[in-house]
């Protein structure tokens, strides 16, 4: 039973390369933070338009163009974004004092 399974047939990972060290790609650790920072301001200003959003869907509703479930959608998601924002913070403060406790 053994012999007949055929185990060519395994597929590489695919998109693995992304997540390749910063040394592989050539990049030096300036360029990675600078990339890094880039990273989360991105995602600072789409937690902004979330809210922002939720804000005009909220005016919609008020006057009658739009249903109570999409602002509430749209209130789900601007919450979520917040608290996942508000939990890459907290690692990432976490991961700095674990750094500075770090004795050498």
């Amino acid at each position: 039973m053994i012999q007949s399974m055929n185990f060519n047939t395994v597929k590489p990972l695919e998109g693995v390369e992304q997540y390749s060290t910063v040394e592989a790609k050539g990049k030096t650790p300036a360029e990675a933070m600078k990339s890094f920072g880039s990273f989360l301001s991105d995602a600072l200003d789409n937690v902004a338009a979330q809210e922002q959003n939720v804000q005009k869907v909220n005016d919609k509703f008020l006057v009658g163009e739009v249903s109570a479930d999409q602002v509430m959608i749209a209130s789900e998601q601007a919450l979520l974004s917040l608290q996942l924002t508000t939990q890459v913070r907290n690692k990432v403060i976490e991961a700095y004092q674990e750094i500075m406790r770090t004795q050498i």
